[in-house]
């Protein structure tokens, strides 16, 4: 049967159609009463389309953002009327018969095609308004597109796409389980997954050789301006009988060709950088860089061994050497106005001249062989600056943020490019300062890296670990690691993090049952495609993203949540609410 509301698309009446009659239906975008003529522009998901009338009288109740259905001819405009803008510009179509199909009766909330000016809270609560701003619904078809592509990719490859469990048991994975009440058993409790982690495992000792899933993930943690609360979208694949490199070249074709398929900026050639952990953290100050900022930190601490300046002594310090500054002295004061406020005691920098002598409050302090070792360190050259932050606990992320702004302030971070790199080689464990207690720095399933001889014989402070990020243009794009497939090394590595066999038994027990049955090596990642969508598009917001996202405090105006349930409810699954 025949669609009864149109027979084309609007943005599809094309000037082939002059002299026909079509049936097109949407939207009702504008109107202009001329008195003796009507003008009112239709759209729809495709375009847009002018309409014409000589019977302005017969539109009375056409109010805008109403949908119809109108039959009418289309006819060619005049060469003086002709929209060289508009893709349906050279037509317009004379109506024939309307019907109003949904009236739209209410005041709008604001205006649909400056929905982005509004305050996100009431774009939120009105979202379905908001989606029909041309801009903001693009979004969503961009994600459906991007995700599309992902699908191909990733079966071009042999991976099989399946689906695993959202109701599953709760797990100590590092961010708050979404938890959910059994009405069937009394005080117990569901979760929804933070990622589909143990379940990929399984499947590879279950055979399969490679997977995927555009899988959510829900996790009860603060949202920021490139993560979501509570759900997010991530691409997670593992395989079986393979190496970090095997996760690395799968990874880095995902991430070359999406971007330069979908982007229109510069991207880093294949293979990507590799940097590990330990020198992204000294040169960069974070585990994330973005490395289309030039700066650069050093290593200072040893040139001030023997400083008699007391704010240097028994501390870390390190530098960040800029060429060719022209600020005022208001703009270094707030400098370290800027290291104060993120937690550090001060900023110390020293402008070299034109005769390499130093100009610095600093250079009282300086023997003559610091001096010349500064110079040779960091490479510095008349009219030159550098910056110095000392602090024995927050060194490596103050010199970290302060690259940042340097970068932003001095304009060096060349946004035309997408600079990808491969951070690997993170520690194992770390050490909890607060309890003297050792606790995994990042994922518990990882393999160290020596195996079972590293975890018997090495300080796990030294122990790294196969786990890898993918990081572009400092935002974490990608996390993954080679699997720890050992029965006895999973219950030796939890040992050293204070947990004894039976608390490994009851939180992983199908891990721990199914590596019994003949475990394959595996490894995988785990793309974030929200924060791709983000970075190809350029939003600063992630939220633009998704088509209904929770708002930055996650509640939810438009469909009314978090929210009260029936007493019944709490009844039926053994929950009583407290004062």
């Amino acid at each position: 049967m025949k669609n009864k509301y149109r027979t084309i698309y609007c943005g599809e009446v094309t000037k082939e159609y002059v002299g026909t009659e079509v049936r097109v239906a949407g939207w009702v975008d504008s109107i202009r009463n001329l008195g003796s003529l009507m003008f009112m522009v239709v759209r729809d998901e495709t375009g847009i389309v002018q309409l014409i009338s000589n019977e302005p009288e017969k539109f009375a109740d056409v109010t805008r953002e109403s949908t119809i259905t109108v039959t009418g001819i289309v006819n060619k405009r005049t060469d003086d009327m002709i929209n060289p803008n508009m893709k349906t510009g050279e037509i317009e179509i004379e109506i024939k018969e309307f019907e109003i199909l949904g009236k739209c009766a209410s005041t709008l909330p604001f205006e649909i095609k400056k929905s982005k000016e509004s305050f996100e809270d009431t774009r939120l609560k009105y979202r379905y308004l908001d989606l029909r701003n041309k801009e903001v619904h693009d979004r969503i078809l961009f994600r459906t597109e991007v995700i599309d592509f992902i699908r191909q990719t990733m079966k071009s490859m042999k991976f099989t796409e399946i689906q695993t469990p959202i109701i599953t048991a709760s797990s100590p994975e590092g961010a708050r389980d979404f938890i959910i009440p059994s009405r069937k058993y009394k005080g117990k409790f569901y979760a929804l997954p933070q990622a589909p982690q143990i379940f990929k495992q399984l499947l590879m000792v279950s055979g399969f050789d490679k997977y995927f899933q555009i899988a959510p993930c829900f996790r009860d943690e603060d949202p920021r301006s490139d993560r979501l609360y509570g759900e997010f979208y991530q691409l997670d694949l593992e395989m079986s009988f393979a190496t970090e490199e095997d996760v690395y070249e799968v990874g880095e074709k995902i991430f070359y060709d999406i971007f330069t398929k979908f982007g229109d900026k510069e991207v880093s050639p294949l293979p990507f950088r590799r940097i590990p952990y330990k020198e992204a953290m000294l040169r960069y100050g974070t585990d994330k860089p973005d490395l289309r900022n030039p700066l650069i930190i050093e290593e200072l601490t040893d040139i001030f061994a023997n400083t008699t300046f007391a704010p240097f002594t028994n501390t870390t310090i390190r530098g960040i050497k800029v060429e060719n500054i022209e600020k005022s002295n208001s703009w270094y004061k707030s400098m370290e106005e800027y290291i104060k406020s993120i937690g550090g005691s001060g900023l110390a920098y020293i402008k070299v001249n034109e005769d390499m002598t130093f100009k610095s409050s600093l250079d009282k302090f300086l023997t003559d062989e610091e001096r010349k070792s500064l110079i040779e360190r960091m490479n510095l050259t008349p009219n030159s600056v550098l910056f110095i932050v000392a602090d024995k606990k927050k060194c490596a992320k103050l010199t970290g943020m302060l690259r940042d702004k340097l970068g932003l302030e001095l304009d060096l971070i060349d946004k035309n490019k997408f600079e990808f790199c491969i951070i690997n080689d993170f520690p194992f464990y770390e050490e909890n300062e607060e309890e003297g207690t050792i606790d995994f720095s990042h994922n518990p399933f990882s393999m160290p890296q020596g195996g079972m001889d590293a975890l018997n014989n090495k300080n796990p402070l030294d122990i790294l670990a196969y786990q890898y990020d993918f990081v572009c243009n400092g935002y974490e794009m990608a996390s993954g690691g080679v699997r720890n497939h050992s029965t006895e090394m999973l219950r030796k590595a939890f040992e050293i993090a204070g947990y004894d066999e039976e608390v490994v038994k009851s939180k992983f027990p199908s891990l721990y049952t199914a590596f019994n049955f003949g475990a394959p090596p595996h490894a995988g990642m785990a793309p974030g495609i929200d924060r791709i969508l983000m970075l190809l598009k350029d939003e600063e917001n992630i939220r633009e993203m998704v088509a209904f996202p929770l708002s930055a405090n996650g509640s939810d105006a438009m469909m009314g949540c978090p929210g009260e349930v029936f007493e019944k409810q709490l009844r039926e699954t053994h929950i009583k609410i407290r004062d």
